[in-house]
């Protein structure tokens, strides 16, 4: 239980915390005990009724903290200087954003024309976590990245069964059967994340990946799992055998590269299993394209695809505490000093700058749309 809200003399912001409308998106943006912090730090919190509820977080944990509750969703986009979301806003909150307003969630702008344009047009300014980078490192993706690395040899390993329209491999195997072999694109913190729970279950695990020192890293770490530099001639030899395909590549702000062409997966065994972790970025299989939770799978060229966009959201609580844990202390610093005395304090926030006052500011972006870039400033 919270004890009474204490004010500390800080210039005033109003945050917003909208509950998700992405289909199945049951995470939310920020916990109870980060809302109970601003409040203590003189600013004032708003939530959506039920914003909270499929994290496991009643409104009542809310007021407790010193959020003022609301009914209306474009009401807190009315209210709020600050907007804290989850996923990329739809089509129906596009309206809602203003000139002035800043907005800071997932957005993932290089996979999505449509987003991009209506963000430019509504004058916000648009920080995206996916962008953030501090010493070569994404620490507000990181954590989703983890969980859906994770999750993916999970529901991997469930597709494959044969009452799902697997091929009927166990991934551990059983004592006198070969494990499923399982092939990991990437050895970022999906990939390793996906080759540690893979192996884990006792599975037959490589991860091809093309930094050598990051091969190095793997190999000491993951004592049976086997490295691969990456290209596309050894992808070939691996799919004829392969039962789980693990799409985990990223290029920060950019489209996913495809590394996986149609006729590629004709050389896979019908009834394996591609897990596409980069179908926020636009997938990285020429076959790929968003699904849902409700309706995960579908099946191209033998192969069943699970291209699930929001992939940490099945596990909602968990997420919700891993993605508060690591931007709490940006939106404090956006709350108490604004954009430009934020970008001071922290200058990797820049590089979460996406759209800025009309302008595109993340070059990555500009180049997947072939656009106008124009560098961020605070």
């Amino acid at each position: 239980m919270f004890i009474k809200a204490i004010r500390f003399s800080l210039a005033l912001m109003t945050i917003g915390v909208p509950k998700e409308i992405k289909a199945q998106e049951n995470r939310v943006a920020l916990l109870p005990s980060a809302a109970y912090q601003l409040v203590r730090r003189g600013h004032r919190v708003v939530v959506e009724r039920g914003a909270g509820a499929g994290s496991g977080y009643p409104d009542s944990d809310y007021e407790q903290a010193g959020a003022i509750l609301m009914s209306e969703h474009a009401a807190v986009f009315a209210e709020a200087d600050l907007i804290v979301k989850v996923k990329e806003p739809l089509p129906a909150e596009y309206p809602l954003l203003r000139p002035g307003q800043l907005l800071f969630t997932y957005l993932h702008l290089a996979a999505n024309r449509e987003l991009t344009e209506a963000l430019l047009k509504s004058g916000a300014t648009c920080l995206a976590y996916e962008t953030i980078e501090i010493n070569r490192r994404l620490p507000l993706l990181e954590p989703m990245s983890e969980i859906a690395g994770r999750m993916s040899v999970l529901v991997g390993g469930y597709f494959l069964a044969k009452h799902c329209g697997g091929n009927g491999v166990l991934l551990g195997g059983v004592p006198g059967v070969l494990p499923g072999k399982v092939v990991v694109l990437g050895g970022g913190a999906a990939g390793v994340n996906a080759a540690r729970m893979a192996q884990g279950l006792g599975a037959d695990v490589t991860i091809l990946e093309v930094d050598v020192e990051r091969m190095r890293f793997l190999d000491i770490t993951l004592h049976t799992a086997h490295t691969l530099y990456s290209n596309e001639a050894h992808l070939m030899e691996l799919l004829p055998t392969v039962d789980l395909l693990i799409g985990a590549v990223l290029v920060p702000g950019a489209r996913a590269p495809k590394l996986i062409h149609r006729d590629m997966l004709r050389r896979m065994r019908p009834g394996s299993v591609l897990v596409d972790i980069a179908i926020d970025q636009g997938g990285c299989a020429e076959t790929s394209r968003p699904t849902t939770h409700h309706d995960p799978t579908y099946v191209e060229e033998g192969v069943l695809h699970y291209c699930v966009s929001n992939m940490p959201a099945a596990y909602a609580r968990t997420a919700t505490q891993a993605l508060t844990n690591v931007t709490y202390r940006f939106i404090e610093q956006l709350a108490d000093l604004g954009l430009a005395g934020a970008c001071q304090q922290q200058p990797a926030l820049l590089g979460g700058i996406n759209v800025q006052a009309g302008k595109l500011t993340c070059r990555a972006v500009a180049e997947a749309h072939a656009l106008a870039f124009v560098p961020p400033h605070a």
